[in-house]
């Protein structure tokens, strides 16, 4: 604490500024120690009453009980501890060798536990995803197999990993039962990807400062090159080739279907917010911060509460089970959030550059082409990504609009695999869901750098 002094008072000269510090008093020093103390103390007492519950509880077959596991799990957190409290000591004397000064053991100790914690927090994160990873290889199809107590590994026994003795490429199988690819679309699928590694590569480069004007001009090459490959294959791609019986079968047209969805609603989002975002940002007109408002209140609500509404809208233009009709609900949906990231991004320009080139005889329309469009390639690519994301994850608008196993997304088809009462395709979903989100995997590790960059573009204004 810090107290402003009396200028008249007699005393000691002041440091400078004028200002005395005050240590803190003793229940300011105590009080994260008995902040510690007390979530201490709330777990014991948690733990308490949580193993007071099962004890009189019914065990299930489905769970794995170790007597006298608390006594176990205590002394593992004890021998932890000593590992921790050991390391932190090492640390602390490594660092003073090294350094030749003193090193606090607190400070030590602190970062080990911050370590700990973000390795937790890191596991946890990755675990899902590893275990969906694997179940997409366990023919089996189910979740809740009879657990076997007396296997000796662990993980098994806890059926924290699945069984890898049993796995296989069978789902992946039924994915492509009945699917006939043509040779060039083969080819086109193979240059395509190759596009995309030289893209990550030319990003990695850039990231250890090796970018340069011909890397750019690369790297612009390689886009188009990768563009054309997958709307190509997209485009091309008929309901004719998938000869399969099962809606397994049909998943690769319905990552077509949705890829196509996503891509145009991802077009139409950058022709209107771009164009919109711009008038709001350099024209005035009379109604323009009303317009401004009505797009804030219309995030207000979820896209559920118009369903209703736009599947009557679609019926009536009979537009119902149509792409089109599809899209043209998602790009309503896209012109508002999008609209103010561009109207951001418009006014961090220099609106000098735009009246000189309206000084050498520009129109505004052709200043917004010739000049600020081509200034505006990673916030475009954001709002490309952004609304390409968020469509191809979509689900609800979807599931009303369209029927027929031929129209389905990839959302619809996932949910599929789950709706049987007794068969529940659990492998099959998650080999379904792999390779359902390798597109959004390749899009972000093809435009990463435009991604990051064009997301705080229109966040400050300069």
């Amino acid at each position: 604490m810090t107290a402003l002094p009396d200028p008249s008072a007699s005393g000691p000269p002041l440091p400078p500024g004028g200002y005395v510090h005050r240590e803190p008093g003793p229940l300011r020093r105590a009080l994260p120690w008995l902040i510690g103390a007390a979530v201490i103390v709330g777990l014991i007492v948690l733990g308490y009453f949580l193993a007071r519950s099962l004890q009189g509880a019914q065990r299930s077959f489905t769970i794995f009980f170790v007597e006298g596991g608390w006594k176990r799990f205590l002394l593992f957190l004890l021998a932890a501890a000593g590992v921790l409290a050991l390391t932190s000591l090492l640390g602390q004397k490594i660092g003073e060798a090294r350094t030749r000064r003193k090193i606090s053991y607190a400070a030590v100790l602190g970062d080990q536990l911050t370590h700990l914690f973000l390795m937790l927090v890191v596991l946890i994160a990755v675990y899902p995803l590893f275990y969906v990873l694997i179940a997409a290889f366990d023919p089996r199809n189910s979740l809740f197999a009879f657990p076997n107590f007396s296997d000796p590994n662990i993980f098994y026994k806890t059926g924290l990993l699945p069984r890898l003795s049993v796995l296989s490429f069978e789902n992946f199988r039924q994915l492509f039962d009945g699917v006939t690819v043509p040779l060039w679309q083969l080819l086109l699928a193979i240059v395509g990807g190759a596009a995309l590694a030289v893209l990550g590569l030319l990003a990695l480069a850039g990231r250890f400062g090796r970018d340069s004007e011909g890397m750019t001009r690369t790297r612009a090459w390689v886009t188009r090159i990768l563009i054309v490959a997958v709307a190509a294959l997209v485009l091309f791609v008929t309901p004719a080739q998938f000869q399969g019986t099962t809606n397994e079968s049909k998943f690769l047209l319905s990552v077509r279907n949705t890829l196509f969805v996503s891509g145009v609603t991802g077009a139409l989002a950058i022709l209107l917010s771009t164009t919109a975002g711009y008038a709001m940002a350099r024209l005035r007109f009379p109604g323009r911060f009303q317009t401004l408002l009505f797009f804030i209140f219309i995030q207000m609500f979820p896209v559920f509460l118009a369903l209703v509404a736009v599947y009557s809208l679609m019926v009536t233009l009979g537009l119902s089970n149509t792409f089109t009709g599809l899209i043209l609900a998602y790009s309503g949906g896209a012109i508002a959030f999008n609209t103010w990231i561009y109207k951001g991004y418009v006014e961090s320009l220099p609106e000098s550059l735009e009246e000189a080139a309206m000084v050498d005889g520009a129109t505004r329309w052709q200043t917004f082409v010739r000049v600020v469009l081509p200034l505006s390639g990673g916030i475009l690519v954001f709002i490309f990504l952004n609304q390409f994301i968020g469509t191809y994850a979509e689900y609800i608008l979807s599931s009303v609009l369209l029927t027929g196993v031929d129209k389905w997304t990839v959302g619809i088809m996932l949910q599929s695999f789950t709706q049987g009462q007794f068969n529940t395709k659990w492998g099959v979903f998650s080999a379904a869901a792999t390779l359902g989100a390798l597109p959004i995997v390749a899009l972000f590790y093809g435009f990463q750098g435009y991604f990051v960059g064009g997301a705080v573009s229109g966040g400050v204004k300069e």
